[in-house]
């Protein structure tokens, strides 16, 4: 894309933000961040899609490094199926919600005094040592920050819920917290309360509100060890044999996580990370804290041991889903947080395709947006946001309340299917489209009464050749991030 084109591509994005009343504080740096990187790719050597060359590692996806030794075990689920369904109903039905990645490592894009940490585990990555890595909260003045814009972004996207790093590796609370005083309202010039402001922001705006929260791995409490000490802060804290976690889940984790249940209520998402060295009895422990506050809580398979309501696959799609719940979390481009060098964003398409894989498989997908030092989203991420939340305006009962399609073997695409009062329906995510003007639907076994393209809502003349549906379609896509295709089943007793 060329230096011209991309200046195009940010106004328009601006229009676009402005005309949803989202206000131009927004994305005021994310433009600056945007020119000055456009300036530096157009000088580069090759042109415009040649990075500079220290971006390069920085666009690399990181590795997946979730610290629980149970991940892709069959949970045991507290309560029993049936309190675990009644918990995930509510979930089940939203299937996409919005991550947030959001800490100190963001103030300068997961660099430190010039030097690149890589990830939003920089603190590790350079290990930092806590007293210099704590002061960068004296920096802290999230000036763009409005909890009303981030979740209206998140509804724009048709996103049903959000998740936000309460607590991160870092030890840091991005809340104020009474039970450590090492919090961005007690330790930034700030004062302010981000998961407050959010939780309250989500309520009135209808979203589901939950908080991410590292369990295993915490660099500013000195009685953390992790597996082999590889993801422990030696660097203060050397000796992992002195390390003792009852010590921190008693002083800091339950503390903590009663005030994120009780301060913010009410919690829809407990999303633990990294379980590490926790034992089965404080995972059982913890549980029956979390569901005695707040029985509505639904919490996922990180809390260790095999239980949770629902596994987590991040970074990646099971191929052929999975019999438990399950969700995936995926990043926009390649970091969690937010990194300054990092440009590798994923397309529209690519993103809205994500999606459709994961409902046809039953699948959950939470997004995540890593939202810069100064509180405002990347315009990048905006962009995204709002394209697909154009998508989802015209497709969207293909993915809300959707559950696994039963059709196998489709060539051309994914599909999902919603029982409703308005009847049965298969929903055709046709990601190769046919080249001849007929797609066709493979043993269906079920009458089609109709097919309507989404876009458009135009209806299309279909042939049944025995379990088989031959659908006439345009030669190309109405959509060409991707079309769907809506059938109308005829009730069982007419089949």
């Amino acid at each position: 894309m060329s230096y011209v084109s991309l200046l195009r591509r940010m106004v328009g994005t601006v229009a676009r933000v402005g005309r949803l009343g989202l206000g131009l504080s927004l994305v005021a740096v994310g433009l600056a961040g945007s020119v000055a990187r456009a300036q530096d790719t157009a000088k580069a050597p090759g042109g415009a899609t040649s990075a500079p060359a220290s971006g390069a590692a920085a666009n690399a996806p990181a590795p997946v490094d979730h610290g629980d030794a149970h991940d892709g075990q069959r949970l045991e689920g507290f309560g029993g199926p049936e309190a675990v369904e009644r918990r995930l109903r509510w979930w089940t039905e939203a299937r996409f919600g919005m991550f947030i990645h959001w800490g100190l490592y963001a103030q300068d894009g997961c660099h430190w005094q010039g030097q690149d940490g890589k990830t939003e585990h920089m603190m590790r990555h350079l290990q930092i040592p806590l007293k210099e890595y704590a002061k960068i909260a004296q920096e802290w003045k999230p000036k763009a920050f409005d909890a009303r814009q981030w979740v209206r972004l998140a509804k724009e996207a048709g996103m049903k819920y959000m998740v936000i790093t309460a607590k991160h590796h870092d030890g840091f609370a991005m809340y104020g917290s009474k039970a450590s005083g090492y919090n961005v309202v007690e330790r930034t010039p700030w004062k302010r309360d981000p998961i407050k402001e959010l939780a309250e922001a989500s309520r009135r705006a209808g979203l589901k509100f939950g908080v991410y929260y590292s369990l295993g791995r915490d660099w500013e409490d000195p009685d953390v060890p992790t597996r082999d000490g590889w993801r422990s802060n030696t660097w203060d804290f050397p000796d992992e044999s002195k390390k003792d976690f009852s010590r921190y889940f008693e002083r800091k984790v339950k503390p903590q996580v009663r005030e994120l249940l009780t301060k913010y209520a009410p919690i829809a998402v407990m999303w633990f990370d990294t379980p590490e060295k926790i034992s089965k009895a404080q995972s059982e422990e913890l549980l029956a804290m979390i569901h005695q506050i707040s029985p509505k809580t639904i919490v996922n398979a990180r809390v260790g041991n095999k239980m949770g309501d629902y596994a987590v696959k991040e970074q990646q799609i099971p191929t052929g889903g999975q019999p438990q719940p399950w969700e995936t979390c995926m990043t926009m481009n390649g970091h969690w947080g937010y990194h300054k060098k990092d440009d590798n964003w994923k397309p529209t398409r690519a993103l809205v395709r994500t999606l459709a894989d994961v409902a046809s498989k039953g699948g959950n997908f939470l997004l995540n947006v890593g939202p810069m030092g100064d509180g405002s989203f990347p315009l990048p991420s905006i962009d995204r946001l709002l394209a697909v939340g154009r998508w989802m305006k015209v497709n969207g009962e293909s993915i809300t309340g959707s559950t696994a399609c039963q059709l196998k073997g489709l060539t051309w695409g994914r599909c999902t299917q919603v029982s409703s009062s308005r009847g049965q329906f298969v929903y055709l995510h046709v990601f190769d489209w046919p080249t001849d003007g007929q797609l066709m639907v493979m043993g269906l076994h079920r009458k089609v009464v109709a097919a309507t393209m989404m876009k458009g809502r135009k209806n299309l003349p279909i042939r049944v050749l025995a379990d088989n549906v031959a659908i006439s379609v345009p030669m190309s896509p109405p959509d060409p991030d991707l079309t769907t295709i809506r059938l109308k089943l005829a009730p069982l007793e007419e089949n």
